[in-house]
Formats: C-alpha cells, structure tokens, sequence
C-alpha cells in the first residue's frame, strides 16, 4: 500500500513538474515576442482637434475617432459600477487574469459546444486593455496567451485606476463614439456626470457587441441588454431592488447628439485644416486634442454665404433654363440615382421627378416623398411653357414655397466667393468660396488667381496721392496709343463705353472708373512703382511689369485684394488675412498666437479710473494716413455718384469700387465700412464671358448690397475716422477749382494740409505737363 501511494506521489510530482515546465516554456516562448506595454503609463488615446467660432461655439472638428478624453477621477461611479458589473466584477482583486472567471467560462463552453451556442469569453478590462492597445483581434489560442502575459504585466505596471481610465476612454461604443465621454453624448446628448444608472447601464451592455446592440439600430435588443447589466448591478449591490425595478421598466430615451458642426462654414474650415496640418502634421492634429479658436462671426457668416448664394442664383436666371439633372422614364427606382446631386441642408432645396405636366402646372414627387406642384409664375424667370423645359421623369430641384407649392431651382454655372474682415487686424470673420461645397471644394476667395480689373485702379490714385497728387489734380481722358515693346502689338486701352471726357479731376477718375486717366497716371508714376507697390500691398507676388497692370490684368485672390482694401479703412497699415486666432494644446497651453497687438500699461490701468487701454500694433506702414482718408472719401464718392452708386439708397456710409474685366470674364466688389470690409468675386471656373452687360455692377455689387442690408446697421456704419492734417474745402467737381459762390454744382474734397497752400485759384493754362496731367500746386 505504501509503495502504491508512494508511486502515486512520484507520478503526480513528475507530471507537475512536467506541467510547470511546459507552461514556463510556453510562458518563456511567448513572452520573447511580446510588445512594450510601458507606453500606457504616459499613453493618451486619440482625440479629436476642435474648431470654434469667435464667441467660442463649436464649429467643427478634426478626427479619425469621435473620442472626448477625460481623467479617471471625473467619471461618474455610477458609469464605473456599471461597466465592472457587465465586463469584470472581480477587477479591483484579480491580478490581471480572473482564475474563477476562466474556469465558470470553461465549464459553461462545454455544454455551450454541445448545443452549438456562441461561447463565453473570460477577457477581464485588463486583458481587454492589452487586446485594444498591443495585440489584434485574431481569435485564436495563440493571442489569448499573449493577453493574459501582458495583462499581469500591466497589473504590475499600472494602477487600477489607469487601467480604468485607458479602457473607458479607449473603447468602440457603436455610433461612431470611442469612449465613455463622446458616447453619451451619442445617445444621450449628456456628459458623464449627467447620466442615470439605467443609461450608464446602456452604454455598459455596448462593448460586447457595439453594433448588435445599438439603441438606434434595434432598441429591444439593446433594452434587454441593459437589463442584464442592471441585475448585475443589483447582484453586486451596486443599487436597491426597488431601484433596479425603476430601472427595468424604464423605456430607453435616446436624444442625438445635436450636430453643432456648421456646413455653411466648410470652406474656411477647410483652409483653416489645410493650414494647421501643413504647420504642425496630421497626427498632431488629429490625435492630439488641439483646440483651434478662429475669428468666424456665425451671424455674418450665415448672412455671407445666403447673399452670395442669392447673387449667383439671381445670375443665373438671367440666362434661362439648362436643363434637368437626370432623366428617368420609368418612373422606378430614381432615388437611388441623386446622391450625386445633393446639397447643404441649409440651401434648403429637394430633389424631385417630374409626375404630371399640365399648361399651367406641373406635379411632382419629392425625395421626401412629398407631393406638390410648381404653378407657372414659379418659372416665370424662364419665359418659356412647361413643356418646352421638362418631360416627365425629369429629375430637378426645387424649393418649397407654402405648403404644397414648389419652385423649379437650377444650380449656378458661375460660381465666386465672399470675404468679410476686420480691417484693423485682418481677422476674417466670415469666408465662403462657393455655392455648395459639397459639390466643389474649390475655394474661389482663397485659391481662385484672377484679374481683378477696376478693382485695382484704387491702389493706382492711392500711389498717386503719396506722389504728389491731389485729389482735385486733373489728368486728361483722351485717346491714347502705347507701344509694348519689341514685336508686339501697339496697346490702345478704352473707357468702358469708348467715349472720353477731356481734362477730369483724378477723383473723378476713379468714382468713373476711366481707363484712360488711370493709364496716364501710371505712365507718371511709372512701373516699377507700382509693382513695387502692390507687392508690398501683398496683391501680387511677381507681377510683369506691364503698364495694363494699372487696369488690373496681374491675378490676384479675392482675400488678398480685401485685406488690401482694409488699408484705407485703417489709415494706410497693411493687415494680413487671419483665420486662426489661437491654438492651444490639450492642457491648454498655447502653442499658437495671431494676436500681434500690445496693450500698453494695461496691468497698471484699474477699471474704477477714467484711463482708457492703449492698443498699439506692429503693422506695417503703407501710405500716409492722410492718402488713406482721401481714399476713402473718393471711394465714397464712387457709392454717391460712380459706380457703385447702386449702393446709394442703404443710406449707410460706405466706400467701394466695382472691378469687370475684358470681355466680362472675372467681376467684382470690394467695399467697406467704418469696420468691416467686404469683398465678392464672380466668374466662371473656366474663365469665360459672364455676359454683354454682366460687369461687377450688375453681379457682384447686389451681393455685397444684400450682405451689408442684412448684416450692418446704421449704428455700426458710423462716418470714416478723419485722419490728422487734413483740411476740407469747397470746389468745384469739374474743374478742380474752389467754387464760386453761385456754382451750381459743388463737393467738399480733401487736402492734406502740405497741399492746400498751392491747390487752389491757380491758372492751369500753363500747367499740362506731357499732355497728360493738369496739376493744382
């Protein structure tokens, strides 16, 4: 008998021994080829960069995954209790590895085999920590050991509490949400410390199957899901009986998170991720957390893109109907056809078919399965009947009206652009590059080089006035015949209209937009002048040297003429276009500041006294302050009695100059207030004629008039600031001379105070210097 349980010994001790050596060497083999774990002692999962608006509201983001990290000690208990109980009760005494866990799932796998159900895991949050953050998702023998190597590892190395605060942040929750945080946001539009245990008991049933048990997707299944993580929190005396009853019975209220990511902002939220990633990297950007503060005035940028839509719209229907989208004679499946056609929400059209076409009305059937019908004073813009222009099955868009009743839309063949600054800092408050950005990313206010013709001659007179020059300086408006150089052809510019005016006093060369007076002055100026000008102005980079530059035939963008424009508002600095005030890191440390601006003795100045801040800038010094109210005022007088005398019945003081070039190919408007300045470009993307009578006028003057009609008060379109050593004086618009006291016709011009000793009541007669410029000295 001894010999017997003395053999019985020995084998049981061989077979042990064998057994501890075989799992030292399966331990030894593994771990050999294991991946570094000390990382997550520093790791910070990837989240989200965020861009906001100037009053610091959310405009979008900039991710690979929907995740709001937050620290261990700011999550809710109630979220803690609820995913030990679904996942891992035995976290906080385990090693890594839950010994009774593994063996329950063993055991129930067996009969879980023999009746072919879906068998049990025995993963803890710590072995899931190792699976997400170092190994794959391969089911196998192989990676399991590897997970239960590396979850004692990190037992080791981390605290519970960081390994519960990799994992909550960490984890896929369905929706698109990675981690607690943006999860309950996903569901419930809550943060964390807002939730409820039968709502942190719903994000707790996710991990298992985020998808199966979407809320969304199959609420019955997510329902019964919850329930099972609530009887575990009641087994686990995490809440009362009376509680998990409440809980139970409690229907799942989902409320989605609200979409605060603005689609009208697309185009300079693009520009603004262009340039943050150039600067700092993708993965900077879109794992780190940035927080990207931007200048964007959602009011205005709304009123921005609606009146640039409008304009192009309004454009549009002066050239007649193209055509419909598609065409479907059989009437069947058309909505699967019209992903292509889709827009922004916020442009507010449906797309349609054509049902039924009778003389005077058209049915159709919307996307949205609404039916309607389009009454012919909705195509009046088009002037033909309804069966010269549609067929049914034609798939269009249109916009409802009241009710039942629909217009017929068409998309704008042009396109163009809108800029909205601050020209005392260059902040851009509002940008839109486009009609849709869902069907063009094409940005033309930034990316779209073009001529900006008249809207260029102001730089021309400013130069001018810092050269002597004065307002009321007359050049003549007469033919004129240039040579351009070796083997090309003589140049012969002509006003628009081809008529010429004789001797004009420089002012109303520009209210007039004369060519001929613009030419002469640059022949005065000369080139390089003016190319040195516009480049230090920042309109042009490497412009050649070509007397048609001062009608503006060098390209340019419409930010850069804006921000150049800003000059004359700001008295004659030069502010660059800024679309990022700010960036600051994670922990909010700044790594990223536009701000150039001082405020002097500001630590010393209480707000009890009567001492004011003083701002001072580093802003480069252009031209004089003077030459820049001059030029306000004469582009004043291009809203009074030029150009843009359209603009006249806002009753607002406003300053700008209209821009068309050759053939009507590129229009503009860039105009401003005593704070804002606005510029609006429209063309072709394929540079073609807008049309006969299309000039910036008729197509880019209106959307500046409805931008500033809806966007500026008259409270905030005070008088431009008179600049210092000005003197203002009463003469005569034609000759340039002081009035008489029975003129009929006369305007207040500006001086500066070193030219008006030598400006008035002198006899010009002797004064026409290369039969060009007449001047007062």
């Amino acid at each position: 008998m001894y010999r017997i349980i003395k053999n019985i010994l020995i084998l049981t001790l061989s077979f042990g021994l064998i057994g501890v050596i075989a799992v030292l060497a399966v331990l030894w083999a593994f771990s050999n080829n294991l991946p570094d774990y000390k990382f997550l002692k520093n790791y910070k999962p990837s989240v989200s960069s965020k861009v906001y608006s100037g009053d610091g509201e959310l405009v979008n983001d900039f991710s690979t995954e929907k995740r709001i990290f937050v620290p261990y000690n700011a999550i809710s208990e109630k979220i803690i209790n609820s995913f030990l109980s679904a996942e891992d009760k035995n976290f906080y005494s385990h090693p890594g590895v839950d010994a009774k866990g593994v063996l329950r799932a063993i055991v129930n796998n067996i009969s879980n085999i023999a009746s072919s159900k879906r068998l049990e895991g025995a993963s803890t949050i710590t072995q899931q920590v190792a699976k997400n953050f170092l190994l794959t998702n391969e089911v196998s023998l192989n990676r399991k050991i590897k997970e239960a190597i590396l979850a004692f590892r990190i037992e080791r190395a981390l605290s519970k509490e960081r390994i519960l605060e990799l994992y909550l942040n960490q984890i896929y929750l369905g929706g698109g949400a990675y981690g607690v945080a943006s999860a309950s946001l996903e569901y419930f539009d809550k943060s964390i410390s807002e939730l409820n245990y039968d709502e942190a008991a719903l994000l707790a049933a996710l991990p298992k199957a985020p998808s199966r048990y979407n809320p969304y997707k199959n609420i019955e299944l997510a329902k019964f899901r919850r329930n099972l993580v609530l009887k575990n929190l009641l087994e686990n005396n995490y809440i009362s009986k009376i509680e998990y009853e409440r809980f139970v019975n409690k229907k799942i209220i989902l409320k989605k998170r609200k979409k605060t990511f603005r689609e009208d902002t697309s185009y300079y939220v693009e520009d603004i991720r262009k340039d943050v990633v150039e600067q700092l990297g993708f993965d900077k950007v879109y794992k780190n957390g940035l927080n990207i503060s931007t200048p964007i005035d959602l009011k205005l940028q709304k009123i921005a893109i609606r009146s640039l839509r409008e304009g192009l719209v309004n454009y549009d229907k002066r050239k007649g109907w193209r055509g419909p989208l598609l065409r479907d004679k059989k009437l069947g499946n058309w909505k699967d056809k019209i992903d292509q056609f889709r827009l922004e929400k916020s442009i507010n059209w449906d797309l349609a078919i054509i049902k039924k076409i009778d003389k005077f009305s058209i049915d159709i059937e919307t996307e949205n399965n609404l039916n309607g019908i389009i009454k012919y004073e909705n195509i009046s813009w088009i002037k033909k009947e309804f069966n010269e222009i549609l067929k049914v099955g034609d798939i269009v868009y249109v916009e409802n009206i009241n009710s039942s009743i629909f217009a017929l839309k068409q998309l704008p063949e042009v396109n163009g652009g809108i800029v909205v600054m601050d020209p005392f800092t260059g902040r851009v408050l509002a940008l839109s590059g486009g009609f849709s950005f869902k069907k063009s990313e094409f940005n033309r206010a930034t990316q779209a080089l073009r001529q900006p013709g008249s809207a260029f001659k102001p730089f021309i007179y400013a130069l001018a006035l810092e050269n002597g020059y004065t307002p009321s300086t007359l050049i003549l408006d007469a033919p004129l015949v240039l040579e351009q150089g070796y083997d090309l052809k003589v140049w012969k510019p002509e006003n628009y209209g081809k008529k010429f005016y004789g001797p004009s006093t420089l002012r109303m060369g520009l209210e007039k937009s004369r060519n001929l007076m613009t030419v002469r002055i640059a022949q005065e100026l000369g080139l390089k002048k003016i190319v040195s000008f516009s480049k230090q102005l920042g309109i042009y980079e490497n412009p050649s040297e070509l007397l048609s530059i001062s009608l503006g035939s060098a390209e340019t963008t419409l930010l850069k003429l804006t921000s150049a424009y800003s000059s004359f508002v700001n008295g004659g600095k030069l502010v660059k276009p800024i679309m990022i005030d700010r960036i600051q890191d994670s922990e909010g440390n700044t790594i990223f500041n536009n701000e150039k601006r001082k405020c002097v003795n500001c630590d010393q100045i209480s707000f009890l006294s009567k001492n004011y801040p003083k701002i001072e800038d580093e802003f480069l010094q252009i031209f004089s302050p003077q030459t820049a109210y001059q030029m306000t005022s004469i582009l004043e007088g291009a809203v009074q009695n030029g150009t843009a005398k359209k603009l006249k019945n806002l009753n607002l003081d406003l300053a700008g100059k209209t821009g068309t070039t050759n053939g009507n190919t590129d229009t503009w408007f860039i105009g401003f207030t005593s704070k804002l300045a606005i510029g609006v470009y429209v063309g072709a993307d394929n540079p073609k004629s807008l049309g006969r009578y299309e000039t910036g006028a008729k197509t880019a003057l209106p959307i500046f008039k409805s931008f500033v009609k809806n966007a500026v008060i008259k409270e905030d379109a005070r008088p431009f600031k008179v600049a210092d050593n000005i003197l203002m004086k009463v003469i005569d618009p034609i000759t340039g001379k002081k009035a008489n006291s029975g003129s009929k016709s006369t305007i207040i011009e500006v001086y500066k105070n070193i030219q008006i000793d030598n400006v008035l009541n002198k006899d010009i007669s002797n004064r026409l210097k290369n039969n060009n410029i007449l001047k007062f000295y």
